[in-house]
């Protein structure tokens, strides 16, 4: 018979607990899907982007830099989402720092949208002109 030490337990609830974090981060994804407006563009964004890279026949090197423009835009658009969050549970008066925060966030969204279409723009206007 084989005496179990805790420190043979502990691998496994860290193994649990490492794919039961990929479960949390899909909850949050979904619900990142299901209820921010702004996540809704970016995807239908993404959807029609992608279209137009198959038709256009985009390289592969163009395709690295669309794909990272598109989980670039996803993540920031989340990461924001979670700074109005916490924002909205510290507090529920207006205070000026909150609305600093919140303002941030977005334009930091904002930058890389900006960004991300000037790059799109660098890919697909000589291809098509």
């Amino acid at each position: 018979m084989k005496f179990c030490h805790r420190s043979d337990l502990k691998g496994e609830r860290d193994v649990r607990a490492f794919f039961k974090a990929f479960h949390y981060a899909a909850k949050g994804i979904v619900h990142s899907l299901r209820s921010e407006r702004n996540m809704k563009f970016h995807t239908i964004a993404l959807i029609f982007v992608t279209i137009a890279g198959l038709l256009t026949g985009l390289s592969i090197t163009e395709w690295m830099i669309i794909l990272i423009l598109f989980g670039g835009m996803l993540s920031l658009e989340m990461l924001n989402t979670a700074i109005e969050r916490v924002v909205d549970l510290v507090t529920t008066d207006h205070h000026p720092l909150a609305g600093q925060a919140k303002d941030v966030g977005s334009g930091a969204v904002l930058v890389f949208a900006i960004i991300s279409a000037v790059i799109g723009l660098i890919i697909f206007l000589p291809k098509w002109f």
